[in-house]
């Protein structure tokens, strides 16, 4: 079955339209390029120029859809012409032609049509001259440069500035794409860097008010009840005031590091008091000079590390009060060098389980914070059962939080 023929271009339609009336219209006043008489006039007549000038018209009808046919159908017309007195319609609508073949056509006709065109045009000036030497024969080669060339480079020249809108319209396009693109990861590690503030600052108050609040509720002793009413009052308190510091982070639009009221080493000790006040058995060992930030190792200790180590400490306290046995709890800090970078060791370990007694609930969210923040700092992470206790283990570099090493634990940033 043949294929069927590709619909025109509502615009291909107005210029065959307007083309044919307009030869119509000039062959009947009479008007051709050519007089009868003229030697090269084989078909005189009116009548004689209509065949060309239908089948021009019709070949702007696929100037857009197929415009290489159109281009070589059109210049058999146009040869056809050529031997009758001519139609002015019928030459302009093969200018167009050959425009359109330029501008439409594949990029090999685009490329190839103003090269045959431009060395017609050369070889139409330069062979009549030499034939007849006389300077009307240069006119030839004008002409089929107005009739061929100069149609044919005006479209390469269109064409090229269309390929160039249309790239840098997919370029900008693109660049939207990857702009958009960063900023969802921007809010996706901007959300992951809240929730995980979120919870290491308000999930150890909450544990607290939890388990003392169904102690309080299951032991009907008054005095009991009391104590179990001050320390949930205590944890409120606290907890309102970090989310009240979070909150005002937030507002001020944050920044690139953690603000100077972030929790350092400086704090560990009010927090296990407070892990105590909470029915925790907790031994701090600090094998660190947090001043100097000495110990095994020497210099500073970057604020990023300092910050990373208090919250790992405060969700192991948090996990030890909502899941282990009574016992002791021990949190030892130490400044040791392996066998390159300087390294803070932090180790938590409490006993496993919890048989009975009053329990918080927990999501795991804890040990994906702790080991996200180990592992923005280039450091290693473990927790788990060992010898009947629950052990929590993190190794964090000094050297990767230094200025220009790494990311900081509370952002995305180098």
């Amino acid at each position: 079955m043949a294929a069927a023929l590709p619909r025109p271009h509502r615009f291909d339609v107005y210029v065959a339209c307007g083309g044919l009336l307009g030869g119509l219209v000039l062959m009947a006043l009479g008007l051709a390029l050519r007089p009868a008489d003229e030697p090269l006039v084989l078909l005189p007549g009116a009548w004689a120029v209509l065949p060309p000038l239908v089948v021009m018209s019709g070949c702007e009808l696929l100037r857009r859809s197929a415009p290489r046919t159109a281009l070589l159908t059109g210049t058999a017309a146009l040869a056809l012409d050529t031997v009758t007195q001519g139609s002015v319609a019928t030459v302009l609508m093969f200018t167009d032609l050959v425009y359109a073949a330029v501008l439409y056509g594949p990029p090999a006709s685009a490329r190839r049509i103003p090269r045959i065109t431009g060395l017609l045009t050369v070889a139409g000036t330069v062979v009549p001259y030499a034939v007849w030497r006389v300077p009307e024969a240069l006119l030839i080669g004008v002409v089929i440069g107005a009739v061929a060339f100069g149609p044919a480079a005006t479209g390469l020249i269109v064409r090229d500035h269309r390929d160039a809108a249309i790239a840098a319209r997919l370029h900008a396009e693109q660049t939207t794409l990857l702009a958009e693109m960063d900023r969802r990861e921007a809010v996706v590690a901007e959300r992951a860097r809240m929730a995980r503030e979120l919870h290491d600052m308000v999930a150890n108050h909450l544990s607290a008010i939890a388990i003392h609040s169904t102690a309080a509720l299951s032991i009907d002793d008054p005095r009991t009840s009391h104590e179990a009413l001050g320390v949930i009052r205590e944890n409120s308190v606290d907890g309102l005031a970090e989310m009240r510091r979070l909150i005002g982070i937030l507002r001020d639009g944050g920044g690139d590091r953690e603000p100077a009221a972030a929790p350092t080493l400086d704090g560990l000790d009010a927090l296990v008091d407070g892990a105590r006040a909470n029915g925790l058995d907790v031994t701090l060992d600090i094998d660190i000079d947090i001043d100097t930030g000495t110990g095994t190792g020497t210099g500073r200790i970057p604020a990023p590390v300092e910050l990373a180590a208090y919250r790992i400490v405060q969700e192991s306290l948090t996990n030890a009060l909502k899941h282990a046995r009574p016992g002791p709890v021990t949190v030892a800090l130490a400044l040791t060098r392996h066998d390159g970078p300087r390294v803070l060791d932090v180790e938590i370990s409490s006993p496993c389980g919890r048989e009975d007694g009053p329990r918080a609930p927990g999501s795991g969210a804890g040990l994906v914070g702790m080991r996200e923040r180990a592992t923005l700092l280039g450091g290693t992470f473990t927790a788990g059962p060992h010898g009947g206790r629950w052990t929590v283990h993190a190794s964090l570099p000094l050297a990767e939080a230094e200025p220009g090493h790494g990311k900081d634990p509370e952002g995305d940033r180098p």
